[in-house]
């Protein structure tokens, strides 16, 4: 990927989240925690319930991993068995003990590399998957502009310290709220113990992070710590039966202010359906269509907002005439969310009908109709 096209693709993404969905930055004065760098985000409507100095460019350690597992469920495959090479095996940090020569599966590897948090697992993924680990930086770094990091470099699968590798709270919250669209990531990241026998693995793996035991409402995620880094925690947890994102970056206090940001969350916030999905939120007049087209969501929308939020709901039109045909589900305008006047999240919506084009004997019969009763 060249730098101009990475330039313009990051030109691109700007816009593209600027127009689908617009976050509200929430700086809560009566939340004070001890972190360089935090945050909080509802992974469903990506709203910012929480952050301090969260697009700020930061090391973020072993929550690299986070990442390096994403793309290593996207592109490997989990039943490969992978050679453990010297480079994998000698790696300096926290490491699951691989020797080289070693064959593990690329499904075992993930485990100790999120559970155990295994530089020597990093490397082998990195290799077993792309060949090299530079092969797989290109994935890496690819993938994060794929999914909207527009703050984010990767110069290792494992986040020790090096001069070029960074990411913001907001960009990490993003990464963790994709994984947690993925099960097989879910599957580990929750898990306090893997027995080998229960899986066939060379080993079995007991979780570092304890944030499993701390808060009973946690789901995972990943631990992180260097010299450069500090302590860092991104953790998963559920309120209101939805997901939260709780990122706290060189945090030395990280498991108590991350407790205090979920407590926070579930004191101040109520989730409310503003939109249901499928109703309809109006109708477009077509140049040369058969038909008027509706306009609704593709899915519920559900925010969470204070309890004394005022909400506002506004549905924004094309400015430009559209024609037929249009086909069920295309995108033909949006819905803007408001909470006390301020933008909270914008959402496209889609067509729920197609509409044809005319006939040219409708078309002629049209001019004609209008022409005799105007």
């Amino acid at each position: 990927m060249t730098k101009k096209f990475k330039a313009y693709l990051s030109i691109y993404l700007s816009i593209f989240l600027l127009f689908t969905i617009l976050v509200q930055n929430v700086h809560a004065q009566d939340l004070n925690i001890n972190a360089i760098s935090a945050i909080a985000l509802d992974c469903d409507s990506k709203v910012v319930l929480y952050e301090k100095n969260a697009y700020t460019p930061i090391e973020i350690a072993s929550t690299t991993k986070i990442i390096t597992a994403l793309v290593a469920i996207k592109c490997g495959d989990l039943n490969q068995k992978i050679t453990i090479s010297k480079k994998a095996a000698t790696i300096r940090g926290s490491e699951i003990g691989l020797k080289q020569g070693e064959e593990i599966t690329l499904k075992e590897l993930l485990y100790g590399l999120l559970m155990r948090s295994g530089n020597d697992a990093a490397i082998a993924i990195a290799e077993g998957v792309s060949g090299s680990v530079d092969e797989f930086l290109k994935l890496m770094n690819e993938y994060a502009l794929e999914i909207g990091l527009l703050n984010s470099n990767f110069e290792s699968p494992h986040g020790l310290d090096s001069s070029n590798h960074y990411s913001t709270a907001y960009d990490l919250a993003l990464i963790t709220a994709k994984a947690k669209e993925v099960k097989t990531f879910n599957d580990i990241v929750g898990s306090k113990d893997v027995v080998a026998d229960d899986h066939n693995f060379t080993r079995s793996y007991h979780n570092i992070n304890k944030i499993l035991s701390l808060l009973p409402n946690s789901t995972g995620v990943k631990t992180g710590f260097t010299g450069k880094a500090g302590k860092c925690l991104v953790t998963s947890v559920k309120i209101q039966n939805r997901d939260i994102i709780i990122i706290t970056l060189n945090c030395t206090p990280r498991w108590k202010e991350t407790e205090k940001i979920n407590n926070y969350i579930e004191k101040t916030y109520k989730y409310k359906k503003v939109v249901k999905k499928g109703d309809i939120l109006g109708k477009l007049i077509l140049k040369n269509g058969d038909k008027n087209v509706e306009m609704v969501s593709k899915r519920d929308i559900i925010v969470p907002v204070k309890s004394d939020a005022k909400i506002d709901v506004k549905i924004k039109k094309p400015l430009y005439e559209l024609y037929a045909p249009i086909s069920e589900g295309e995108k033909i305008g949006r819905v803007d969310v408001y909470a006390n006047n301020k933008l909270l999240l914008t959402q496209s919506l889609v067509s729920k009908n197609n509409v044809k084009s005319k006939t040219d004997f409708r078309l002629r019969f049209d001019k004609i109709k209008n022409f005799i009763l105007h």
